[in-house]
């Protein structure tokens, strides 16, 4: 039944240009609903079957599409649909303006784009065999492509997109001659292939190759060139699909590649953990060196990439040297963290569409004051800049706390290397959540405190409710996965037992995992009590716009980006 209807939902994905105006919005909206419960539902089913379902996805039509989920197809399937629930909610207020300046034909596309990249990740999460995999990862790429490309009718913007195209294209080539080398000596085509490849064939080169393939579209340094241009073209909604979701998608392929490996753990992990630390930093240091809102949040995006590559870096680092807590807590700790990472940061780009849609400028430095008159938008940007710097008791806090947890089990004293590249990765990961820590504290008093900076800071008011209801749909899934972990914990222990056998070392951190985020979620709720107390609305403040003094003059931006 499920198969009929995924069937009938991409078939039907082409009705979009049958409607008009606020009416296609809706049909494509009811067509992502239906991909939502179809695809949740071959999840559900996974994993209460013990993590893993085969079926025949084109049964009915009398042809062969063997689809397979295990628990990690189902972690991602649940996110992506939940990532993209959010952006097409969101795009209902945000497309608002874009309804008066394009044309039916281009929505039409946009529409359209978007549902077939819902369809093709949902296809990449669940296909391993031949070429149906390569198929879909292209869907994936094109789609994407077309939805950064929305207002082609711009130059600059074209040569993001075919800049972001080619570079991808890059790395389908490498993904493709890894699989390739695997199927090469009479084994199957596809994922399938590599279990008894590696079996007789050491891993790493063809890690190496699939590192480059799928790190190209996670945006691992040296391999993110694409990434913070690509985020800042298309559209808020857009924007927040692609760092949330499509990104990962990199991250998938990865953990698929390791499930067929256990050999070489050793230089892989340290390779993964080398790449990770090299995007962590340079992600950093480049996020608040930026003055645009978006660009700013993109450049964060290849920060938590390089921290979820530390937590499965360091579980296969645990895997290889036999340390049962590193690599339980690493591996959990960097998977939830793919989730933690995809709601808080929807949350800041609806933040920052908000923001743009009432003062019309994403400079950082032309905003000021705006919790005064945005006081609903302020508080939910603060949500998820609290969250995203991992600070209690919000979800970035549980996946980070846990990989810390997992490098201080890691240290023995009977290896001195190993301590010696465990202190490096724990020192590089406690610089990378301080570097964080203080530049979203900056952000926010830049932006929401003191006084306004611009006319258009000053004028400022409140969004309208269908841009914050996915604000607060993001809310409340970053809270509960704060507040009641264990049951998340669980959810995310089914992946990891993909990789790590023991996994007594998650449920023993939980008591910890509750104390430390008590004593933290107090003192940051005391912290947020003076914040109150000190912006406190106080009289308006009457400014003279028309005084030459008054302001500086906004940068001339983009209407609508």
């Amino acid at each position: 039944m499920e198969s009929a209807v995924f069937i009938l939902t991409a078939a039907s994905s082409l009705g979009v240009f049958l409607f008009r105006g606020q009416t296609k919005y809706y049909f494509s909206l009811f067509l992502h609903i239906l991909l939502i419960v179809t695809a949740s539902s071959w999840a559900f089913r996974a994993l209460s079957a013990g993590g893993l379902m085969q079926f025949n996805l084109l049964e009915r039509a009398g042809f062969l599409l063997p689809v397979n989920i295990d628990s990690l197809s189902a972690f991602f399937l649940v996110v992506i649909n939940l990532t993209i629930l959010m952006g097409v909610l969101y795009a209902n207020g945000y497309l608002k303006l874009y309804r008066q300046t394009q044309s039916e034909r281009q929505l039409s596309f946009h529409h359209l784009a978007l549902l077939w990249l819902h369809l093709s990740m949902i296809l990449v999460c669940t296909l391993r065999g031949r070429t149906a995999f390569l198929i879909s990862w292209e869907l994936m790429a094109v789609a994407a492509f077309g939805l950064v490309v929305f207002e082609g009718e711009r130059k600059d913007i074209l040569k993001t997109g075919y800049a972001y195209l080619l570079q991808i294209q890059m790395g389908f080539a490498f993904i493709l001659a890894a699989l390739l080398i695997a199927g090469s000596q009479g084994y199957s085509f596809g994922f399938d292939s590599l279990g008894a490849y590696f079996t007789t064939h050491k891993p790493l080169p063809v890690f190496l190759l699939f590192f480059i393939g799928f790190g190209s579209y996670a945006g691992f340094v040296p391999l993110h060139s694409w990434l913070p241009q690509t985020q800042l073209t298309a559209p808020t909604h857009v924007s927040a699909i692609l760092s949330g979701v499509l990104t990962p998608m990199g991250l998938y392929g990865i953990l698929r590649v390791l499930t067929y490996i256990h050999t070489d753990l050793a230089p892989i992990a340290l390779l993964l953990l080398a790449f990770s630390l090299l995007s962590g930093l340079v992600g950093s240091r480049n996020t608040f060196l930026q003055h645009d809102g978006k660009k700013l949040l993109a450049y964060n995006s290849i920060t938590n990439t390089g921290i979820i590559g530390i937590g499965i870096g360091a579980g296969l680092l645990g895997l290889a040297f036999n340390l049962p807590a590193l690599a339980a807590l690493g591996f959990t700790g960097g998977i939830l963290h793919i989730a933690n990472h995809a709601l808080s940061k929807s949350l800041l780009f609806f933040g920052v569409g908000a923001i743009y849609r009432s003062t019309h400028t994403r400079n950082i430095d032309q905003l000021g004051g705006l919790i005064r008159t945005m006081p609903k938008t302020s508080f939910l940007f603060l949500l998820g800049t609290l969250a995203l710097c991992g600070l209690p008791p919000f979800n970035g806090f549980v996946s980070e706390f846990l990989i810390y947890r997992g490098l201080i089990k890691g240290l023995t004293l009977h290896t001195g290397v190993l301590n010696l590249v465990i202190w490096a990765v724990f020192s590089g990961l406690t610089l990378l959540s301080g570097f964080t820590v203080m530049g979203f504290r900056k952000v926010f008093e830049t932006v929401f405190l003191g006084t306004p900076h611009s006319d258009s800071a000053a004028r400022a008011q409140e969004v309208t409710d269908d841009l914050l209801v996915p604000q607060w749909l993001a809310s409340l899934f970053i809270l509960t996965i704060g507040i009641w972990p264990t049951f998340f914990l669980k959810l995310t222990g089914n992946v990891v037992a993909l990789y790590v056998t023991d996994l007594h070392p998650i449920g023993a951190a939980v008591p910890m995992l509750v104390y430390v985020g008590s004593m933290g979620a107090t003192l940051v709720g005391a912290a947020l009590f003076v914040l109150w107390i000190r912006t406190k609305p106080q009289k308006p403040v009457h400014i003279d716009c028309h005084s030459p003094n008054s302001f500086r003059k906004p940068k001339k931006e983009h209407e609508f980006g």
